[in-house]
């Protein structure tokens, strides 16, 4: 592909790692730049119309919001990553949307400030995943052996839900079976495993500190 392509972020973000995903399941060579969300640069607010990331630049425009990000990049890069019948993609995309909120659910557990809220918004997420749980492949991914954009948008959210389970012990995916063949099955992908900076747990874990979360105070 000719095109040069940027992505921007900040090095925690689960949306631009969903294209990031894309990108190297993809092999096709891009840039990444990140900013701080918390003093972001004029020239970020010019580009991203929400002031959000990610944002991708490219032959001098600019896409954003992450599902969009990656259909224009599955449509650029051959072969699809999309199923072909329109029926079951309209399908993979309405689980592409669902993602976000697993993602947005997974954040307010995580960043609760007692157990007894975090209770609360787990178990709005549970009900979440039994919907998933029922809608996913015998494996390993969600539509069987092929990796797909519905793979690559819940990647990050199974990451977070692994580095949780590992340094507190708060397993939210417990009784889904389904669901953990599929984590595991994503989690031991090249293209997940360095969708991430280096320090990405590092940094994840100190951030968790800063917000003062209910998983952090409590394993003091």
């Amino acid at each position: 592909m000719s095109q040069n392509i940027e992505l921007i972020s900040f090095k925690l973000c689960p949306f631009v790692q969903r294209s990031v995903i894309t990108l190297l399941e993809k092999k096709v060579p891009f840039d990444i730049t990140y900013i701080d969300l918390s003093n972001k640069p004029d020239w970020f607010l010019e580009l991203s119309p929400t002031g959000k990331v990610p944002v991708l630049k490219t032959q001098g425009e600019v896409v954003f919001e992450s599902a969009v990000i990656n259909e224009y990049l599955d449509e650029i890069t051959p072969p699809s990553l999309h199923p072909k019948d329109p029926l079951i993609k309209a399908k993979h995309r309405a689980w592409i949307e669902f993602s976000s909120s697993l993602l947005m659910g997974q954040y307010k557990v995580a960043f609760a400030q007692d157990r007894n809220a975090a209770e609360e918004e787990q178990k709005a997420l549970t009900k979440q995943l039994a919907h998933l749980e029922k809608s996913v492949s015998d494996g390993p991914l969600f539509a069987g052996q092929d990796f797909c954009l519905v793979d690559a948008a819940v990647a990050p959210f199974f990451m977070r839900v692994d580095l949780h389970n590992r340094h507190f012990g708060v397993d939210i995916l417990d009784g889904f079976s389904r669901l953990k063949t599929w984590q595991s099955a994503l989690l031991d992908r090249d293209s997940v495993r360095y969708s991430v900076v280096d320090n990405f747990e590092a940094l994840t874990m100190e951030r968790l500190e800063a917000g003062n979360s209910w998983m952090v105070q409590e394993s003091k």
